[in-house]
């Protein structure tokens, strides 16, 4: 039986975090040659937010020019007066804008996936964001809410994307095979996508995009596209992630594994702990079933999730399970 989710009444009431001044060698705030812009979606109505909060939180703390970053979150129309007072509140000194993303957007293309959570219509936002984001934003760092940065998040901002679109850790030695179904490697037309490509998987929690480029080729309507492909012929199982390495994956910027250290959560199905990969870490994600919340709640932590409890910044009854 699906547990059902409780929505917030009323304004979450966090403590206020510090105020995060710029280092002397940082350029004034609001000069946008030196801003870094930030995507994320919110959700008012999940314990998501929590991890939100923690990953906003870990950015500043780390940033050595936090006063040159600005926020953009994406969320539900219904949920922005509350979620403009709990940021606002949380965060007294932050630069963020709230954008309306309405479910109607993509609830028409959205397919059931192997877990709920990845069934939800903010899940599909980062397709949106050249389109909800005003033209004045040619770049942004896409960031999921179960991460915690421990890095300058400028290190990540001026990765060199070259020609191409989007910016990631590619993971190569993945069988690739694995994230679309028998039925979609059998069929020639579909299969052909990856022709005279070298496809690599690649995280979505974590992207650097060039949003004049995405306008410019279309690249929101080709993810539709293979969304409109899945709802006929069921080719993945894997929710949002599948679109993108089908229209991006072999023509991805390669950036350091150490920005997206993902995997945390475990599988989509048990959520089992996991170690961090080889190498240094700027970024630690826990994309997967298990949320550091949840298991920090129920006692059963692992061990890396204490990494991220230190910007946990409240606490409170699991809402819903995620299964």
């Amino acid at each position: 039986m699906e547990v059902p989710k409780k929505v917030f009444q009323s304004t979450i009431q966090l403590p206020h975090s510090p105020a995060f001044r710029n280092g002397q060698s940082c350029s004034p705030p609001h000069n946008n040659s030196t801003t870094v812009h930030i995507a994320m979606t919110l959700d008012y109505s999940t314990p998501y937010l929590r991890g939100s909060i923690a990953a906003v939180l870990s950015v500043l703390q780390h940033s050595t020019c936090p006063e040159n970053t600005v926020f953009h979150f994406l969320a539900n129309p219904h949920h922005h007066p509350n979620l403009r007072k709990t940021i606002a509140s949380t965060f007294p000194y932050l630069q963020f804008h709230l954008y309306t993303f309405n479910p109607a957007t993509v609830n028409h293309l959205i397919s059931s996936s192997i877990r709920r959570a990845l069934d939800q219509p903010l899940n599909y936002a980062r397709i949106y964001l050249a389109d909800l984001l005003p033209p004045s934003v040619t770049r942004i760092i896409y960031l999921d809410s179960d991460l915690i940065v421990v890095d300058d998040i400028a290190g990540l901002w001026k990765i060199n994307l070259n020609s191409r679109v989007l910016g990631a850790p590619e993971y190569c030695h993945a069988n690739f095979t694995h994230y679309f179904t028998a039925e979609f490697w059998a069929n020639p037309f579909f299969s052909a996508t990856f022709r005279n490509r070298k496809p690599c998987y690649f995280n979505t929690g974590v992207m650097v995009i060039d949003l004049i480029k995405w306008r410019k080729q279309g690249f929101t309507q080709k993810l539709e596209y293979w969304m409109r492909i899945q709802k006929r012929y069921r080719i993945y199982e894997l929710g949002s992630l599948p679109p993108f390495l089908l229209v991006f994956a072999g023509n991805v910027e390669g950036v350091e594994h150490r920005w997206n250290q993902h995997g945390l959560g475990g599988d989509n199905l048990e959520g089992l702990c996991r170690d961090l990969h080889p190498g240094p870490v700027s970024l630690l994600h826990w994309s997967g079933k298990g949320k550091p919340w949840l298991r920090l709640d129920a006692k059963r932590a692992c061990t890396l999730d204490n990494l991220w409890a230190p910007y946990d910044l409240f606490r409170h009854e699991s809402l819903f399970s995620d299964t």
